[in-house]
């Protein structure tokens, strides 16, 4: 192992130790918090209600925990995970060990989820070489260990894949390494961009010039915004963007950076033991004398501005670093007057600090008593000293329309100067950073692409918090956001696509309300508005901003007023990282950044041509006299600036919201850095600042995310493999596809339904499931092991018995044995018998036969070894005799080799000669070309200069442009306040007639209660009269208090009366309670499919549930109010039976005493006091009845208020939404312009000059377009302003247009997603035809070539055919000379003109059978033309068939949408019959109530009517007078009568009670009927619409099954095409074959007409030799005799002699070609064996590349038609899938598995029909 891989994979030995395994599966491991470690690892002893005891790993201590603080510990298979999002127990505790535990084995990097979190490490590690750089190109990111170079490529890759811009955001702490990661992003994309060297050389080295600017523009801005921090000796004191451009092939085209909150307070003034910005130090130390002279540079000590002198780096040398930051300016090619001017500024901002202010003795003015200091500013800069220090102490400020000239304080004069400084360096910063991005962008190659790298400060929670905090937090708020809804759309498209029913929560949400607390412009403003707000007032402090602030936002949830005192914080903010309390000191002050106007005048007209262009825009600078209050009105003041006037925070805001912008419209990737320790020590990690800073950094807040969704997934193999022993008897023998065997394992395992889902190729778990199915596992391990210990130790016992068992037989028989020998020993004849025994000769034979055995079996042995040795060396033989051949075959094709080289090279030599001759013309044409260059470069600069004056040109009209554009934002901000001031005043009118209505309804409830009282106090009065003449009349007494008694009874009519009246009061009230609660449910259905059309359907839900419990809490207390009253009611009546039983009382009493006056006297007054008591309980019991009654109505009131302000509500959101609307319209107005504009440029680029000129034009007219468009919204006001009144009329036409507009936009964006998926799978067929072409065009091309060749052959053979023609020819012509002669010869002319006579004919059927192959080839071009016709239209097919599928998908969407609304309608009837059914049980209740008061009353009745009896029976003693007792009789009377009549009455009530009870159950019956109706009506409406979508779904599977015939016909087309591709390489083959064999026979003709010819000149060598001979012998022998003989012989004589002579001749000839003519044939015979053996194995190559560009082919067309066939079974499996989610009934999924059936079996078909042709 490497020290590289050390770093990037370490040792994960202790992962599967099975010890470690054991151990956290039997101590319960868990985490328990510690304020040291963070978390310790401890094991659970017991479990106490919410306490546990546990004891603690390290120490052995036991510690009480409470329940909640503890944390679950993952398996040991978990540790030292790569990716923290696959962690079964997702947790802080598990975070921070996993993170501790790779930091301390050298893994910085570690991945969760989407996050790569960087530790700094404090120390070099070799992983960031060029070797490492290699090895992660092109690698995916699951493949590789974690690296910042694996995000890179990961963004690279899918940049050039999917044409997608991409972002990398780093964020952190300062010191954590977040420069650094960034530079290590841009040196890889560097390198991975420039690699390619398949360029020419001019571009290469343009591109590398520009990497190199790329790379080197880093230490500039490090010198210029870098500075050394108490934590980091490097720190980026500003937040940057850098945006790499990359052209359609992925080279770096250019550059572009963006910078953020740059921390210009740090160059007036440092913190202990902190340096200022890098550059003064490298200018101070690295500057020559020369530089030192020019810029007035002086000593460290003499700098105010410089806190702690001169404070050193470690490891670092300032000087080196000024030569470094130099040359980069050189390599940046920034010139040196710029370079120098910007050392002049930085000069100057030293110099501001030294100047010195005093206060004159008899004013506060301010002084300036040495100006040295000014004049080297001013000689800086160049501006004049005296205007510089006029416009410092006496600056002249407008006041009203005059301006005067104020004199400055010493405060203020030193403020100003520290502002100042803090502005220049600040313009000078934002001038280089503009100044690099000219330099980066110079190329004229159009970027296709990009990927942004935002370097960014993390969260910041210091001590002390403030403005520069918040915009920081504010941020990271923003990025949290993105970051949520990204992981939040991933999370989506993985459930999706991997099919799992689960409610979508966009966790972007979450951090919505934090964001509009801060940045929210109205309704209520948010922090930043508010700030803006104060700012534009002149007397706003920052006491009244922050109680602006409380008073605003007081209520915000995620806002709180400061617990601490008032002095350290000012208010806080619930951010997602935590509680940040934030101290508004000048926050004003920060937020305007005010100027000295008249120095930045000064500066904007210098002398110096560099700060002259730093304080250009002069428009933009709010002056010290907003901030001193001495104008009258900021609003005059800002008129005046034509409202160009932006705030700090505006334009943070603005540029956030950019940011925001693209970094949404890219695909962003999170780089989170950590730093371990404040002491910047390696291997050092200290927990809770690392807790803290995941917290901020927003790795916890992703956990949170992962933990609500299901965050550990395993693949079905793994899931089978792994957790298959804790179901053994689950799964089936034999194969099984690994989803069925995951679902009947989980359903074996008895999982809660809500842990898991079961996705198409994984299993998906929520937190913890996974550890505790790993304990079960283990569980089952050491069961499985004990049971297997236990059966190995019972067969070793086993063993070990039988064992014994042996030994105890065994020494049984050795005993028996030696038993036996003791015995036999002293026997004789035994001894005899031992002796005998070996001389016999019959033990001998057997040793003999058993020799002679072994000594035949050796015999054979060797036999065999001769045998084997023989068949070797005849192999050798026959090995060598072919090596011998081969040899001789290798000299011949040597010589033949030699012999075809030196033709080689006579032919190179002549084509040398041509080349020399070609390079002399091209050298002469190259000088041409020079000089026409040369003229070239000339006319280029020429219209360089040209375009540069209209570029700027252009720069100038864009400039006004800008300014036009923000007049216009001005304007639109003007007016969104004025509808936002109109909207306000609607609220507060409408709000006022609600007030007004109340009021009067209060008023009426107070006249009607007045006149109940006064109708009260009146009976009362009467009561009062009557009592009063039953005390002066004794007599009368009887019948007054009868008469008082009848008013008594009369009043309790009256509360039954109003009981009654109440009773129905409440049961309206009910009746109103239910209609609202029937408004309500409808305003909430109203409400949810508004939100859910505009995606908030999640937070609408949420303040529904809340609301309804609200009212349902309302309810409760309005029926609690109501059994008060009931309660209240039955005391009424118990009090009223008292009152009746002490009347009778009173009777008796009344009676007994009648003579005794002082007894009467007692009973007047008790009376008395019993009539004033009675008032009294009648006055309370009235009070509390009102009270009650006015309680009910404040409720009543305070629900409709609620509900009221909930419309409203909802008609704000919708006014919200239209306002989006119009400007996304408009936005789309402006893109399509921008489109516009865009496609003429590019028409236009051609012609560079002609375009500038056009563009000007364009520009002019967009000028006066832009004026016509501001006059438009000048009237488009006017109209806005008279269509107001008209607003509120048109309010309900808005509702039905909002929801028309939403449905629209759904439809809309439906539509748009399918045409995004329709393009996709466009460009995916559009990529498949392509490369199918090109597979076509390559074997087009291939069989191009192999026509030409064969034409070129058949040229050759043309050729050769004419030559020998001509060779022919003459040989004719030696023949015909020669015939006279060779009689031989004749013969072999004949069979050589035969073989001619056939080599032409084979000629004549070669040339035919090539004309069959190009008709042929033109019929196959035809067929494949055809084919790809058929191909396209069932690409169509496709498509509509999946645009059907889209559409089937809608109508189940809506009918899953329609049956969710039929039960909510059968919910609400159930309801509502349940409502009833308790209002009956209510009546029922009041009903046996009155029977029992009747029945009570029966009783008094009888009661009285015995004591008349009694009376009547019982005779007075006393002297009753019989007239008196007969007055009691008629009073008695009249009480029956009246009992009697009120009994009537009862009865009559308790009629209409069963009428009403009979009246409702007819009702309710009614009601039954019509709900089942209506039930059984949508049932048979649900069985239609599913009956339609069974027909849909048939139709649909015949279209499918169309389409696979048709792709078997396809199929089998293509089969059919192959086949004639086959048969015609095999005759393409033939006809090569042919080819050979015809210049086979060409050759061997030849080789015969020259063994013929050298026959020829042989026979007339022989001829010539045989005459010298017949002449030498005949002259010297004969020739005397023969001319004697001759001339004495006839004629005919000699004739006959000279045939003889000839004869003889001829017979010498014959046995010399005999002799000749085997030798010849031998050589003939092997040359032709050499020639065709070669010939051979030329041809087996040929076929055999030939059969491998064939087979790779085939190979190709079988994968194409394997991945086709794959994607049709995917879409069927896709739509069985949806149809088997749906709510369907039993008869259509009958149907659909049918049909399914039918389908898998046409799909097996198909692949069997496949498999045979891949064999």
């Amino acid at each position: 192992m490497t020290d590289a891989d050390k770093f990037l994979y370490g040792d994960r030995g202790g992962v599967s130790n099975p010890l470690a395994q054991a151990d956290w599966a039997t101590k319960k491991l868990v985490w328990v918090p510690s304020e040291k470690l963070g978390f310790e690892a401890g094991s659970v002893k017991e479990e106490k209600g919410e306490e546990c005891l546990v004891e603690l790993a390290d120490s052995g201590k036991k510690v009480k925990v409470n329940k909640d603080d503890i944390q679950k510990m993952n398996p040991p298979k978990f540790n030292k995970v790569e990716d923290m999002a696959e962690l079964t127990c997702l947790n802080e505790a598990s975070v921070l060990h996993n993170l501790k535990e790779r930091y301390y084995s050298g893994l910085i990097y570690t991945y969760s989820g989407l996050f790569c979190v960087v530790i700094n490490p404090y120390k070099y590690l070799p992983i960031y070489t060029e070797d490492i750089v290699n090895m992660y190109k092109g690698k995916k990111r699951h493949e590789m260990p974690p690296h910042i170079y694996a995000i890179t490529d990961t963004a690279y890759r899918s940049m050039m894949q999917d044409r997608e811009d991409q972002s990398i955001l780093c964020t952190g702490e300062s010191g954590a390494g977040k420069t650094e990661n960034t530079k290590k992003v841009i040196q890889y994309l560097a390198h991975v961009a420039s690699s390619f060297k398949s360029k020419k050389d001019q571009v290469s080295a343009a591109s590398g010039e520009l990497e190199k600017q790329l790379l080197q523009a880093n230490p500039i801005l490090e010198a210029f915004g870098n500075a050394k921090t108490v934590k980091n000796d490097n720190s980026s004191r500003f937040g940057k963007f850098i945006r790499i451009n990359f052209d359609v092939n992925g080279y770096i085209v250019g550059a572009n950076i963006e910078t953020y909150l740059l921390e210009k307070s740090r160059a007036i003034r440092q913190a202990k033991d902190e340096r200022s910005f890098h550059v003064f130090y490298y200018m101070l130390t690295g500057a020559g004398d020369k530089l030192r002279s020019e810029l007035c540079l002086e000593d460290y000590s003499k700098y105010r501005f410089l806190s702690n002198g001169n404070v050193t780096i470690p490891g670092q040398q300032d000087k080196d670093m000024f030569v470094e930051t130099m040359d980069a300016f050189k390599i940046m090619s920034i010139p040196e007057e710029e370079r120098i001017g910007l050392l002049k500024v930085v000069s100057a901002v030293l110099q501001l600090g030294n100047m010195s202010f005093k206060k004159e003795r008899h004013s506060d003015q301010a002084s300036m008593p040495d100006d040295t200091a000014a004049q080297k500013v001013c000689h800086l800069l160049g501006i004049n000293v005296t205007d510089f220090t006029r416009a410092i102490l006496s600056p002249r400020i407008k006041v009203g329309r005059d301006y005067v000239q104020k004199a400055q304080t010493q405060e203020q004069a030193e403020f100003a100067v520290e502002a100042l400084a803090k502005a220049s360096y600040e313009r000078m910063f934002r001038w280089l950073v503009l100044r690099i991005n000219k330099a980066l962008d110079k190329t004229k190659r159009q970027g296709a692409s990009f990927i942004g790298i935002l370097d960014i400060a993390g969260f910041e929670i210091f001590e002390l918090n403030s403005f520069e905090q918040l915009c920081i937090n504010y941020t990271n708020e923003k990025l949290q956001q993105l970051f949520n809804h990204t992981m939040f759309i991933l999370e989506q498209e993985e459930y999706q696509r991997e099919g799992i029913e689960w409610s979508f929560i966009d966790f972007g949400l979450d951090l919505q309300p934090c964001i509009d607390l801060i940045e929210k412009p109205a309704g209520p403003p948010g922090i930043l508005a508010l700030l803006d707000e104060e700012c534009w007032f002149p007397k706003a402090t920052d006491k009244s901003f922050v109680e602006k602030v409380v008073q605003e936002q007081g209520t915000h949830p995620k806002f709180q007023k400061p617990k601490k005192l008032k002095d350290d914080v000012d208010f806080c903010i619930m951010h997602y990282a935590g509680k940040v309390d934030y101290k508004a000191d000048e926050w004003l002050m920060k937020n305007m950044d005010p100027l000295n106007e008249c120095v930045a005048t000064l500066l904007n007209q210098s002398t110096d041509k560099f700060t002259s262009d730093l304080w250009r825009d002069m428009d933009r600078i709010v002056g010290l006299d907003k901030v001193a209050g001495m104008s009258d009105s900021m609003h005059g003041a800002f008129k005046s600036r034509k409202g160009m006037f932006r705030t700090v925070g505006q334009l943070y805001k603005e540029q956030l919201g950019n940011l925001m912008a693209t970094l949404r419209n890219t695909n962003p990737n999170f780089v989170r850095c950590i730093i371990p320790n404040h002491e910047k020590k390696a291997g050092k990690l200290e927990p809770h600042l690392v807790l803290d800073q995941l917290r901020c950094n927003g790795v916890l807040e992703g956990i949170r995310i992962c933990r609500q969704g299901f965050p550990n997934r395993i693949v079905f193999q793994e899931f089978r493999q792994r957790y298959e022993i804790l179901t053994p008897s689950a799964i089936p023998k034999g194969f099984m596809d690994g989803k069925q065997a995951c679902v009947l394992m989980i359903k074996a395992l008895e999982l809660d339904p809500n842990l898991f889902r079961i996705g198409q190729s994984k299993v998906f778990f929520r937190a913890g499931v996974l550890a505790q199915l790993e304990e079960e596992r283990d569980m089952k391990i050491t069961d499985v092991i004990i049971s297997f210990q236990a059966w190995c130790r019972g067969y070793v016992a086993r063993k070990a018995f039988a064992k014994r068992q042996q030994q105890l037989t065994a020494m049984k028989v050795i005993q028996r044995n030696c038993a036996a020998y003791l015995k036999l020993r002293n026997w004789q004849w035994w001894r005899l018998f031992t002796k005998v025994k070996p001389l016999l000769q019959v033990t001998r034979q057997e040793e003999e036969m058993l020799a002679k055995e072994e000594e035949l079996v050796k015999v054979k042995e060797r036999q065999l070894q001769a045998e084997e040795q023989l068949k070797e060396f005849e192999t050798k033989q026959q090995q060598l005799n072919a090596e011998k051949l081969a040899l001789q075959e290798q000299l011949q094709a040597e010589t033949e080799l030699c012999a075809e080289a030196e033709e080689m090279r006579s032919r190179l030599a002549t084509r040398k000669q041509e080349l020399e001759e070609i390079l002399h013309d091209l050298e002469s044409r190259l000088e041409e070309e020079e000089e026409r260059v040369t003229q070239m470069q000339t006319d280029r600069k020429k219209m360089q200069q040209n375009i540069t004056e209209l570029e700027q040109q252009l720069d100038e009209e864009e400039a006004a442009r800008q300014k036009l554009q923000m007049e216009k934002v001005t304007t639109d901000a003007k007016l969104k306040k004025q509808e936002e001031e109109i909207m306000v005043l609607d609220d507060q009118n409408s709000k006022l007639n609600k007030e007004k209505k109340l009021l009067e309804e209060r008023i009426s409830e107070f006249t009607t209660n007045l006149t109940e009282e006064e109708e009260k106090s009146k009976s009362l009065q009467k009561l009062k009269n009557k009592h009063e003449a039953m005390i002066t009349d004794l007599e009368d007494r009887l019948r007054k208090e009868e008469k008082g008694r009848q008013e008594l009874e009369k009043n309790r009519r009256k509360l039954e009366g109003d009981s009654t009246e109440l009773s129905d009061q409440i049961a309206d009230l009910q009746a109103q309670i239910a209609e609202l609660r029937a408004q309500l449910e409808k305003k909430e259905e109203e409400l949810l499919n508004a939100l859910a059309r505009i995606e908030e359907e999640a937070a609408a839900k949420n303040t529904a549930h809340k609301k309804i419990r609200e009212l349902d809490a309302q309810i409760s207390e309005l029926q609690e109010d109501l059994e008060l009253e009931r309660q209240a009611r039955s005391k009424a009546e118990k009090h009223r039976r008292d009152l009746g039983e002490e009347l009778e009382a009173l009777k008796t009493e009344l009676e007994d005493t009648l003579d005794s006056t002082a007894a009467q006297q007692e009973l007047r007054s008790k009376r008395e006091t019993e009539v004033t008591q009675l008032k009294k309980t009648l006055d309370e019991e009235a009070k509390l009845h009102e009270q009650q009654m006015a309680d009910m109505r404040h409720k009543h009131n305070q629900a409709f208020d609620e509900l009221n302000e909930q419309l409203e509500q909802a008609k704000r959101n919708k006014v919200s939404v239209e306002k989006a609307k119009q400007a996304l319209e408009s936005e789309w107005n402006e893109l399509q312009i921008e489109l516009k504009t865009l496609t003429q440029g590019k028409g236009d680029s051609e012609h560079r000059r002609k375009k500038a000129e056009a563009q000007v034009q364009e520009l002019q007219v967009k000028f006066g377009e832009s004026e016509r468009q501001r006059q438009e919204f000048s009237d488009k006001i006017t109209k806005m302003q008279s269509e107001l009144d008209n607003v509120n009329s048109l309010l309900s036409e808005a509702d039905g247009k909002n929801i028309k507009s939403s449905k629209d936009l759904s439809s809309v964006e439906s539509q748009l997603q399918d045409t995004q998926e329709l393009l996709q799978e466009e460009t995916r067929q559009k990529l498949s035809l392509s490369t199918r072409l090109r597979q076509m065009e390559d074997e087009q091309n291939s069989l191009q070539e192999l026509l030409e060749e064969e034409e070129e052959s058949k040229k050759n053979v043309e050729k050769q055919v004419t030559t020998l023609q001509a060779q022919l020819a003459e040989m004719k012509k030696k023949l015909e000379l020669e015939t006279s002669s060779l009689e031989g010869a004749e013969e072999g002319r004949k069979r050589i003109q035969r073989e001619m006579d056939s080599v032409t004919q084979q000629l004549e059927e070669k040339t035919a059978a090539y004309d069959k192959l190009d008709k042929t080839k033109t019929r196959l071009q035809q067929e494949l033309d055809d084919l790809l016709v058929d191909q396209a239209h069932l690409r169509q097919i496709v498509s509509t068939l999946e645009k059907k599928q889209k559409k089937f998908d809608q109508m189940l969407a809506e009918e899953k949408t329609i049956s969710t609304q039929y039960a909510e309608e059968r919910d609400r009837a159930e309801a509502e019959a349940r409502e009833k059914e308790t209002r009956a049980l209510t009546l029922a209740r009041e009903l046996e109530t009155m029977t029992d008061i009747k029945d009570e009353l029966d009783r008094a009745n009888k009661m009285l009517k015995a004591e008349m009896e009694d009376l009547v029976s019982s005779k007075d003693d006393v002297g009753k007078s019989v007239h008196e007792l007969e007055r009691s009789k008629r009073a008695m009377e009249q009480q029956l009568e009246e009992m009697r009549v009120q009994l009537e009455e009862l009865e009559d009530e308790l009629q209409a009670t069963e009428d009403a009870k009979l009246r409702l159950e007819v009702n309710m019956q009614a009601m039954k009927a019509q709900f089942d109706r209506d039930l059984q009506a949508r049932d048979e409406q649900g069985e239609e619409r599913r009956k339609q979508l069974v027909k849909q779904v048939r139709e649909m599977e015949i279209e499918l099954e169309d389409e696979r015939r048709q792709r078997t016909q396809a199929l089998s087309s293509r089969k059919k095409l192959e086949m004639d591709l086959m048969d015609l390489e095999a005759q393409i083959d033939a006809a090569n074959k042919g080819r050979d064999e015809a210049l086979k026979q060409l050759k061997k003709l030849q080789v015969k007409y020259t063994h013929i010819h050298r026959h020829a000149h042989r026979k007339e060598s022989c001829r010539r030799l045989m005459e010298q001979r017949l002449s030498f012998d005949f002259g010297d022998i004969f020739i005397p005799g023969l001319t004697q003989s001759l001339a004495s012989v006839s004629s005919a004589e000699r004739v006959s002699f000279l045939k003889g002579l000839l004869t003889a001749a001829a017979r010498m000839h014959l046995k010399l070609q005999t002799l000749k003519q085997p030798l010849l044939e031998q050589a003939d015979k092997t040359n032709s064996r050499m020639r065709q053996l070669k010939r051979q194995l030329e041809e087996t190559e040929e076929e055999l590349t030939r059969a491998n560009v064939y087979r790779r082919k085939l190979q190709r067309e079988l994968e194409d038609a394997t991945e086709s066939a794959d994607a049709m079974n995917r879409e069927v499996s896709t739509l069985k899938s949806k149809l088997r989610r749906g709510d369907l009934p039993y008869n259509m999924r009958r149907a659909l598995n049918r049909t399914g059936l039918d389908s898998d079996e046409d799909g097996e078909v198909v692949t069997e029909t496949a498999e045979p042709a891949a064999e």
